[in-house]
């Protein structure tokens, strides 16, 4: 008991002299410091995906019984988390300590001061990925930790294309023609992805304009540029595989879990998702008939492999906890090497520590690590925008329109290039 109250009090005293490294920021000052920052603390991060939390707070707390960490799950839907961490945190309220952003949350949070900025010189951030990195920076400056790291991948039926003669695609032109010639003959949808209106369509439809060499805005989020024909194809790309029928109808109501479950069910041949599908499609078990059966490969594009949307999570601090210092040390705790690598064992969640892509027992174990460290790092950020939620509302709401047959794609992608205009005149 003794050696883990000096634990507690060197981790804390860390922190706290990281805490003081981070400057004035978007935190108010008295938040910052109220109490003596350092006492229990709540973490708030999605239900899916948290296999491996029990395990790592049950560390924690053994080692630190004066701050302990109590988990607060938030809904399974990322825009339903975006929408209750934004209403907690306009009410100033200090219900939340350690916050699990996506990615794409940074700007937003940061500048609407809901986090506090921290000290870049106190984690090890010159071997954790590049891009992940840069998703948990606003301005220049540090507001989030990097924790978890994501690119789309393709899982495939290894089973059924082996039974063809058939390599993984590496093209549209070869997913579509597998799709539509096994899929039929096998009486399944020939590809999934997340095609239901938010946040999930925003990425396929993004992965898509991007593949195709196209873009929404540019770099530096200033500027409008989807009005275009590589833009036209990516989206055409998705159309027509609706309406030739490869890609199922039901699908237009998937989000990431809906998907999965199909593919697992053995009702799709292709699957746009992300790696944490991969562990759980890997257990065999009721409903899942795919477990031994898949393989994964990137996402392709019109003339070879495709680009993906980055994904993952960042760390943050409520600029309203009351135990800000605590806060730090706990996420310390959770992006160290082994909790990183404990997480990918227990979760197949990505890690940001570079080095466990290459770690060959880790690799035997998930062979799709060097596709999916390939994939991150030519991965590319959605819009880095504070506005970015209304920005995908917008963006996930015409191309499901189009989807659907109901506005061409020349008309989808000239109407949504104006209304995105006007977020960012307004924004």
């Amino acid at each position: 008991m003794r050696a883990a109250r000096a634990a507690a009090a060197a981790a804390a005293a860390a922190a706290a002299t990281a805490l003081a490294g981070c400057g004035g920021g978007a935190a108010p000052a008295a938040t910052v410091a109220s109490l003596s920052g350092i006492g229990p603390i709540t973490f708030a991060t999605g239900k899916v995906d948290t296999a491996y939390l029990p395990a790592l707070l049950a560390q924690w707390n053994a080692a630190h019984p004066r701050q302990r960490v109590t988990l607060i799950q938030l809904p399974d839907d990322a825009d339903d988390q975006h929408a209750q961490l934004v209403a907690n945190l306009q009410a100033r309220s200090d219900a939340y300590d350690v916050m699990s952003l996506d990615v794409i949350w940074t700007a937003e949070f940061a500048a609407n001061g809901w986090i506090v900025p921290l000290s870049a010189r106190q984690f090890p951030l010159a071997s954790f990925l590049r891009p992940a990195v840069e998703s948990a920076t606003y301005q220049g400056r540090l507001y989030a930790v990097p924790f978890t790291s994501n690119a789309g991948l393709l899982y495939y039926r290894k089973d059924l294309l082996a039974k063809a003669g058939a390599r993984p695609p590496r093209t549209w032109r070869q997913l579509a023609s597998l799709a539509s010639s096994l899929g039929r003959g096998y009486h399944i949808g020939g590809y999934g992805g997340q095609f239901a209106p938010y946040e999930g369509l925003t990425v396929n439809f993004a992965e898509a304009v991007q593949s195709a060499g196209g873009s929404i805005l540019s770099p530096d989020g200033t500027r409008v540029t989807l009005d275009s024909r590589q833009a036209r194809n990516g989206l055409g790309f998705l159309v027509s595989g609706f309406r030739q029928g490869w890609i199922p109808r039901a699908a237009l109501g998937w989000d990431e879990e809906a998907s999965r479950r199909a593919f697992e069910a053995g009702r799709l041949l292709f699957l746009r998702n992300w790696p944490y599908v991969y562990g759980d499609a890997s257990k065999p078990g009721p409903g899942n008939v795919v477990a031994g059966k898949f393989g994964v490969t990137a996402l392709p594009g019109p003339d070879g492999p495709g680009s993906s949307s980055l994904g993952g999570a960042n760390l943050a601090i409520s600029a309203y906890s009351r135990h800000p210092r605590t806060a730090l040390a706990f996420i310390k705790f959770l992006t160290s090497l082994p909790s990183e690598r404990r997480i990918l064992i227990t979760a197949a969640l990505p890690p940001v520590w570079a080095s466990l892509y290459h770690d060959p027992a880790l690799i035997r174990r998930f062979p799709y690590l060097p596709v999916l460290y390939r994939a991150i790092l030519s991965a590319r950020p959605r819009p880095e925008i504070p506005d970015y939620n209304q920005l995908s509302l917008a963006i996930s709401s015409a191309v499901h329109r189009a989807l659907l047959g109901q506005q061409s794609v020349a008309a989808t992608i000239s109407e949504l290039s104006r209304e995105l205009n006007q977020i960012l005149r307004t924004g």
